[in-house]
């Protein structure tokens, strides 16, 4: 009998100060097989027709910034692969702008922008969305972007909050955009706040908010998991 090779979750790594965080700790407490793949170290890019689902992570590069990381347009190619094909993808901020670009809208540059720890609300849709299931229409996430994604022709509008109109978005059944942060944990807030002033604002908030932060992100991201039948 020949054994069929069991799919796996891929992350696609811009930045390697943009870490998957709390995705690879719920990968590996629910015993999903997952490649990380640093595409900032030129990693060669996934056929995304054999993996189960695709999750791209943010970076501090703009998602029209090609010619200065020139593996940004082998990301957008992976993408408009998963939205040929409807393969289950999830893109963060930076990989929710890339969708938003490989879907043929452009982003909104140096605008909308928003730190730190932000509450977000649900759309009708976004209340019925699979992707949203189990948590409140009013959550907390953890936000740090200059730049944001519009909503591409297609797509579902999810997810808004005050400064930000596209917070989260869907194209087909399984094909997501988010521009906060369900991947961070405090290691990476204080890794990315860097000196003591910034964390002194950054840190204390989240560390206040973490357990109800941490307790949508997972969620969110079972959600996605479930949605790749990656897990029932």
């Amino acid at each position: 009998m020949e054994l069929t090779a069991v799919k796996e979750l891929v992350i696609l790594e811009s930045d390697p100060n943009v870490p998957p965080g709390l995705v690879v700790e719920e990968l590996r407490e629910q015993g999903v097989p997952f490649r990380l793949i640093r595409a900032h170290a030129g990693e060669p890019m996934p056929d995304p027709g054999t993996a189960a689902a695709v999750i791209v992570l943010g970076g501090s590069m703009g998602a029209g910034d090609d010619d200065l990381y020139p593996f940004l347009r082998e990301i957008k190619g992976v993408i408009r692969e998963c939205v040929i094909h409807d393969t289950p993808f999830l893109g963060i901020c930076l990989g929710g702008q890339l969708l938003s670009e490989a879907l043929g809208t452009a982003v909104a540059t140096g605008s909308r922008g928003e730190k730190g720890i932000c509450g977000v609300s649900l759309t009708p849709e976004g209340v019925a969305d699979p992707l949203f299931l189990g948590i409140s229409s009013e959550f907390l996430t953890y936000q740090w972007h200059n730049d944001s994604f519009d909503l591409p022709a297609g797509c579902r509008l999810l997810a808004s909050s005050p400064l930000c109109p596209q917070q989260a978005i869907r194209h087909g059944a399984a094909v997501y955009g988010v521009q906060f942060h369900p991947e961070v944990t405090a290691a990476i807030v204080t890794q990315w706040h860097g000196d003591a002033a910034r964390n002194a604002r950054f840190l204390p908030p989240f560390l206040e908010a973490e357990a109800e932060y941490l307790g949508s992100a997972r969620t969110l991201l079972h959600n996605f998991f479930r949605i790749a039948r990656l897990i029932f």
